[in-house]
């Protein structure tokens, strides 16, 4: 439905640039939501590789952590000995706007923090076990929290898009449409009005003459 708008040529002008921007800008949102689509589809599979890696790890880490416990009683005091890995930083890079997370992660050399007289093998695999879970977590963290944002992302460019697609290009064509039909009537009755005027004073002359 076209906007009422007032038929000039001015108006004209205005609303067909308009659209022009509305078109471009449909276009760039395309273009964008292409790009980060292919960005996402890319991390999935590395989602699911490690996804399907840590699930793996943790039940061979708690069974791990079982035995531990089945060996010495509850090690609580143990873990708790065990050192704060402070070695991880984030950084951010820019996809089409959109700022990804990279996880910076220093591996730290495994430190038992426990003497060997309180603990035995089962606990040192343990410990092993769980670095394992912490190295593939850090990764996890990293590619769940850039598929999340690019998904959101995308949510939103594609409703952007959408709305220039089914909203605003349509408005903007029809308002064009109707500037120019009104534009044309009125050059049709101007047309047709100097034609009588001319007629008019045709006769006038001949009946003078």
């Amino acid at each position: 439905m076209a906007k009422q708008v007032f038929p000039t040529k001015g108006n004209l002008i205005a609303t067909k640039k308009s659209l022009e921007l509305a078109k471009l800008g449909f276009d760039l949102m395309d273009k964008k939501r292409n790009v980060l689509i292919k960005e996402m589809m890319a991390l999935l599979d590395d989602v699911k590789m490690i996804r399907d890696e840590i699930t793996e790890s943790y039940e061979l880490a708690y069974f791990a952590l079982q035995e531990a416990n089945m060996s010495l009683g509850i090690i609580t005091d143990i873990v708790e000995a065990v050192p704060i890995d402070e070695g991880i930083s984030i950084s951010y890079r820019s996809v089409m706007g959109v700022e990804i997370p990279t996880v910076e992660y220093t591996k730290t050399p495994m430190r038992l923090g426990y003497g060997f007289e309180r603990a035995n093998s089962k606990v040192d695999n343990a410990y092993r076990c769980f670095y394992h879970v912490k190295e593939l977590t850090v990764k996890l963290a990293e590619v769940e929290n850039a598929v999340y944002r690019l998904a959101n992302a995308i949510r939103k460019t594609q409703k952007r898009a959408n709305a220039l697609k089914n909203i605003s290009i349509p408005e903007f064509e029809a308002t064009v449409k109707f500037i120019t039909e009104a534009l044309e009537e009125k050059e049709r009755e101007e047309f047709t009005r100097q034609k009588v005027i001319k007629a008019n004073k045709d006769k006038l002359k001949q009946s003078l003459s």
